[in-house]
């Protein structure tokens, strides 16, 4: 058992870190898409095959290392710690982004779109919320921001782990079966 948790462990890992690599490269496009919206339509596609990279994974870690077999709370198991590995790898980005590369770029261009929306017929009333939620994020440190993401992507994931380990476990055949003479 112990061998076996520790290579749930490691292939998490490994996984994790894979996905990870693919959360920094699709969170790049975030910035880019704010002037560019074909970016942000590929940021979106992107994250739609999120699910599908972790049912793949979870499901070459049931065929390789589990012997085809994997109950549903082994893979639910599996599914929480590579995608936790993912997320921590991706905060660490996320806190490198807004401290040091970003200079409020994001914020000055919401700012600037939230103003245009402003200014549109109808937009007047809520004009209040909009300020305050500018204040909001102005307030906010890149340790505050990178938390927050954090948080939201292990929220998430912890939940899609669920119908992935679902659509995943596989449980061993029963031996007991019976089967008739032949005669």
């Amino acid at each position: 058992m112990q061998t076996k948790k520790g290579n749930m462990q490691q292939y998490a890992m490994i996984f994790g870190t894979y996905m990870g690599i693919f959360w920094i490269l699709k969170f790049a496009l975030i910035p880019l898409g704010l002037t560019h919206p074909f970016l942000s339509l590929l940021f979106i596609c992107l994250t739609i095959c999120v699910p599908f990279m972790g049912y793949y994974y979870t499901r070459l870690y049931r065929d390789r290392v589990c012997g085809g077999v994997i109950p549903f709370m082994h893979a639910w198991s599996f599914n929480i710690l590579m995608y936790m590995c993912a997320a921590l790898l991706t905060a660490i980005a996320h806190y490198v982004y807004f401290q040091y590369i970003d200079e409020g770029y994001i914020l000055n261009t919401c700012r600037e779109t939230l103003e245009t929306l402003m200014s549109t017929p109808g937009m007047e009333v809520n004009s209040g919320q909009i300020k305050q939620a500018l204040e909001t994020m102005e307030r906010l440190t890149p340790v505050d921001i990178m938390l927050n993401m954090l948080q939201t992507n292990v929220f998430f994931c912890v939940l899609l782990g669920i119908p992935t380990a679902l659509l995943v476990m596989r449980n061993k055949p029963k031996d007991n079966l019976y089967i008739p003479n032949e005669q």
